[in-house]
């Protein structure tokens, strides 16, 4: 490769320098356990499409979204439109007070919810959804019991961090609640991963039945239909169908944390938990990430009895703001009326079929796994299922020098890469990150 043109050098020198400054900068003064990417972090300037740009001019395509939260494209028109729009009449003005945009995304929600008379309450996150998911149950229940899977993951707040099941994101044992863990959330380990899907569904809910013989008044099962932070893990369709007769026999509530399954983005539901939908929706709907396109909105979905069961007043002081809600509605709007669910079935598909051929010949890969635009590549060591975390690492990193960004998790360690692009992704952009992807895993 030639060199540079001098001016064009000097920039990048500039450029590269900045972004060494603000690392510093940000190591100064924000704790030691905020994570940050790559050995060289990179500061993202600007977006567009399914594409960003960094500090030193660089492109990437996006395979992650800011952790599935760029749920349909950077600088979607509509959403930008909508929110500058907004932001020229009102910001703010809390939910003292009656607000339109609410109203109306809230109306949405709860037809697309599936829950009879359902009622929204907006959050800021999906860990102050889940938050909220826990104290309705554990107030209509009057219990502090909690049936979670393992290998969970529902926030960082006190709460939700008690009943993650990932130890990798739990800092503390301490909890305002008691939590048992279940098994089914992963399908290709543990101890009934040998077992047919009819078997380990069986197996799965007798272990449920004995959890709950063991112990009394459980107030609900929480689970993420795709297991997000536990790297992309499902259990096989029905699972949590089976749950629920058993949590209806004992009157225990069904708690879906969609925070990163919801909005079509598994391609073939709307919701994740309609791969189990035998017995209808759960009694409690949680939801956040992409619902506004990157704008902070998360909610809960119960229906009434649920949902008014609280005695005391409370309020939302961000939750609801008229800004996110335009936002939520136009990125809502615009999801709908071009069929992302749709294209996430099929370029998902595609990209799918794609993963698992270049990876076929690659000893370090143990599996491929996901649906629709929600993709897991599990690392091990070679020959064994022994998770290599350094080899996620290391992909992480090649895959970033070829120009494309993903994401990492799993259980104990992250050693699954995690793939959710933006679900107006292009045949040609998943065949691009698909080969860089290649390249990456090869290098390594």
């Amino acid at each position: 490769m030639g060199l540079l043109p001098r001016p064009t050098a000097r920039r990048l020198r500039r450029a590269g320098a900045a972004v060494s400054s603000l690392f510093e900068r940000h190591r100064a003064v924000a704790p030691d356990w905020l994570a940050l990417y790559y050995r060289h972090p990179i500061e993202i300037t600007h977006g567009e499409g399914r594409h960003v740009w960094d500090a030193d001019g660089k492109k990437y395509l996006d395979f992650f979204g800011g952790i599935l939260t760029t749920m349909t494209a950077h600088a979607l028109p509509e959403v930008t439109k909508a929110v500058s729009e907004q932001a020229g009449r009102i910001i703010h003005s809390s939910t003292l007070y009656l607000n339109r945009p609410m109203v109306e995304l809230a109306e949405r929600v709860a037809a697309l919810s599936g829950i009879p008379d359902a009622r929204v309450f907006f959050t800021t996150s999906g860990t102050e959804a889940n938050d909220t998911a826990l104290l309705l149950a554990t107030a209509y229940r009057r219990s502090n019991q909690i049936l979670a899977m393992r290998n969970s993951y529902h926030g960082r707040s006190f709460s939700t961090v008690g009943i993650t099941g990932n130890r990798a994101w739990s800092p503390t044992s301490l909890s305002p609640l008691q939590t048992l863990y279940v098994h089914g959330g992963v399908r290709t380990r543990g101890p009934y991963a040998q077992y047919s899907d009819e078997r380990f569904i069986d197996a799965c809910v007798a272990d449920l039945e004995d959890l709950i013989g063991h112990t009394r008044d459980i107030a609900a099962l929480i689970a993420e239909p795709v297991q997000g932070v536990g790297g992309f893990t499902s259990p096989p369709d029905g699972l949590y169908a089976a749950f629920r007769e058993v949590l209806d026999r004992h009157g225990i509530l069904w708690i879906a944390d969609e925070v990163q399954t919801g909005w079509g983005r598994t391609g073939d539901h709307f919701w994740g938990w309609q791969a189990h939908a035998e017995n209808g929706p759960p009694d409690i709907l949680t939801f956040a990430k992409g619902i506004a396109n990157g704008m902070s909105v998360g909610g809960v979905v119960a229906r009434a009895e649920i949902m008014n069961c609280l005695d005391a007043n409370s309020i939302s002081t961000f939750g609801g703001s008229p800004v996110t809600m335009a936002a939520g509605l136009a990125n809502l709007t615009y999801l709908l009326d071009h069929d992302l669910q749709g294209n996430a079935r099929r370029v998902g598909g595609l990209l799918m079929e794609r993963l698992r051929a270049i990876t076929a010949g690659v000893d370090g890969v143990r599996e491929v796994r996901g649906r629709g635009l929600m993709i897991g590549v599990e690392l091990t060591r070679p020959g064994t299922d022994v998770p290599d975390p350094d080899a996620a690492a290391a992909v992480l990193e090649a895959a970033r020098e070829g120009g494309l960004l993903i994401g990492k998790g799993g259980g104990h360690h992250t050693t699954a890469l995690r793939i959710a692009p933006p679900l107006t992704l292009t045949v040609a952009e998943a065949e691009e990150g698909a080969a860089i992807l290649e390249e990456a895993l090869r290098a390594v």
